[in-house]
């Protein structure tokens, strides 16, 4: 069992850069693979990006892409994702997510994960 703490969400303006860490208990962060999802109010969990466990596949949602950068550090146990030319319509509650999976693969689904962080808030004003 693993627990994710997130944390780095905040109040930028359009256009500003935010990097967003997920920090892991347990000795096996290295098996899991990870994902950051968001939820804006009133709308579903989406997906946002997503990274193997040993850190060699990526992949985001068209929305970020060439914005955003996930990565990770196994040996500190922790998940990052570096925002870059944020715009508001990035605002909303981001969460990371750990799934034990095969080493090369990476997931897309909500139902996908099985451990889940709180939460941080990002908002981006206008």
């Amino acid at each position: 069992q693993v627990q994710l703490v997130e944390s780095g969400g905040g109040l930028v303006q359009t256009g500003g850069s935010l990097r967003l860490s997920c920090a892991a208990s347990g000795r096996t962060f290295s098996t899991y693979a990870m994902g950051w999802f968001r939820q804006a109010p009133g709308k579903e969990r989406d997906f946002v990006a997503a990274i193997s466990q040993g850190g060699g596949s990526t992949d985001y949602a068209d929305s970020v892409k060439g914005r955003f950068t996930i990565s990770r550090d196994n040996a500190k146990n922790t998940v990052y994702l570096q925002m870059n030319s944020l715009k508001p319509e990035d605002t909303a509650v981001y969460y990371c997510a750990a799934k034990i999976g095969q080493y090369y693969t990476i997931y897309y689904r909500v139902l996908d994960y099985n451990y889940w962080g709180q939460g941080t808030d990002l908002t981006v004003s206008s």
